[in-house]
């Protein structure tokens, strides 16, 4: 057999038939849904007479739609009608066919791509499918996730099965140390801005090198998770000790000997020594900066110490004149001006890419002893259940609620305006989440993507700072 890359391992481990050359029928290990992309595969099952085949491989989850007030859990509900009745068939869609939700009022509800690594269902070359684009998140434990439209997940439902292109093989080496006020929310951002929005379309990237295997589990799936805002099919990190110990830390249901016997079995999964790639990046995580985006896309990002382009100047950039335009009209700020010392209105602090317990403890780290500035709303909305019982105990919650932070229930919340929280026309928001797009927080909102502790920063700054002047004054 010829030397294969861990994303052709784990295509070939799953092929049910090869269909053509470029498509092949592709088996589901696990099928995670949410309320806002199943009805309609429901729907088309009823229509057709059939049955979920497989209900214990899949999971349902309510979370984009779910308002975050601070009510106890049980008390939880959704009054946005349209909403509510999204949530109300997807219990009813789940009872029918067997297949467990963590729905409204659950303890352990959250945001599907926290709750699913954290209570131990994705394990290393594991195929995870989810109508959600943010399924990368999971190749961080190095298992093949990404999303699936609609007409497909109906067809997951019926057959546990996806007709699928093969994608093209990226390797992206990232080298060297981050350093101090950098994470992995930066290299991404980093990456992003580097080759494009488009820069990996069409490919599955595997992540290698010296910082990848500094990173811990949480902070890979972070960058795991906004690969594809790069237009990455997928993103995978090979398992190593750190990947064993998340994953054999979260998995309940195997014995002690089963266990071992998988660890030894993931520690197995990598890309040969000579596997080929089509196309290999190279960054040097020391040179790496705490970034900040520009204008309405993760690839319109500098330094935090950085000037925003100036579409009328040749700045280099390499970005396309009228894309450079609209995106600063709609931003509302001059290029070639700081980003540093932008003022802002909101801070959010959440969603699948940054609501995790270490990212939590960077933004406490932050705030400690401080107060969110009086021009200021900041909202802290930690993943799910675990992850805000965890901050509880911790003191984290309590921190942040001292230091004028809003303490909320989980959610997707205001990653995306389909809920409750969302920014009011006009409002400049720091937030962790994985898009800036036009109306993404809301309707005219203006989103400056980066990371939890700079975002943090921002709350008590009441503008955008460089996080390392911070670390040198702390």
């Amino acid at each position: 057999m010829s030397s294969q890359t861990l994303y052709r391992k784990l295509v070939d481990s799953h092929t049910v038939s090869i269909i053509d050359a470029e498509h092949v029928l592709l088996y589901a290990d696990l099928h995670i849904m949410n309320e806002y992309t199943s009805p309609q595969a429901f729907a088309g099952l009823r229509e057709k007479g059939l049955r979920v085949w497989r209900p214990h491989q899949q999971m349902g989850i309510v979370d984009h739609v779910i308002p975050t007030r601070p009510v106890p859990v049980r008390a939880r509900t959704i009054e946005v009608v349209d909403a509510a009745k999204q949530a109300t068939n997807f219990t009813r869609n789940c009872a029918e066919h067997g297949i467990h939700l963590f729905d409204v009022n659950d303890a352990m509800q959250g945001i599907e791509h926290v709750v699913a690594p954290e209570i131990g269902l994705i394990r290393p070359g594991m195929v995870v499918l989810c109508g959600d684009s943010h399924t990368t998140t999971y190749g961080a434990l190095g298992a093949l996730g990404f999303g699936i439209g609609t007409s497909e997940v109906e067809h997951v439902l019926a057959t546990q099965t996806l007709v699928y292109r093969v994608a093209k093989d990226m390797r992206i080496v990232v080298d060297g140390a981050l350093q101090p006020g950098t994470t992995s929310k930066d290299v991404v951002l980093h990456i992003i801005a580097q080759i494009g929005a488009q820069g990996a379309r069409g490919y599955a990237v595997e992540y290698v090198g010296e910082a990848i295997a500094a990173l811990s589990a949480e902070a890979r799936m972070t960058l795991c998770n906004m690969t594809v805002e790069a237009g990455a099919r997928a993103a995978l990190i090979a398992p190593d000790r750190t990947t064993l110990d998340y994953v054999c830390s979260k998995v309940r249901d195997l014995d002690a000997q089963t266990l071992d016997a998988a660890r030894t079995a993931w520690s197995q999964l990598r890309s040969d020594a000579d596997a080929h790639f089509d196309v290999e990046h190279r960054f040097d995580a020391s040179r790496v900066a705490p970034y900040v985006t520009w204008g309405t896309s993760p690839d319109q990002a500098i330094p935090v110490d950085g000037r925003i382009p100036d579409a009328n100047a040749t700045d280099g950039s390499g970005l396309d004149v009228a894309t450079m335009r609209k995106a600063l009209d709609y931003i509302g700020l001059p290029g070639g001006s700081p980003i540093e010392g932008t003022s802002i209105d909101r801070v959010f602090i959440g969603s699948c890419t940054n609501a995790r317990i270490e990212d939590l403890r960077a933004v406490a780290a932050v705030v400690r002893g401080r107060k969110v500035a009086s021009t200021v709303r900041a909202m802290v909305v930690p993943g799910s259940g675990m992850v805000r019982d965890q901050a509880e105990r911790e003191g984290i919650a309590q921190l942040l609620i001292d230091a004028g932070f809003e303490w909320r229930q989980p959610g997707c919340s205001m990653c995306l305006a389909m809920n409750d929280d969302v920014l009011a026309p006009g409002e400049r928001c720091a937030s962790t989440t994985n898009r800036n797009f036009e109306g993404r927080q809301g309707r005219d909102s203006k989103t400056h993507l980066m990371s939890p502790a700079m975002a943090a920063a921002a709350a008590i700054a009441g503008c955008i700072v460089d996080i390392r002047k911070e670390l040198t004054h702390g």
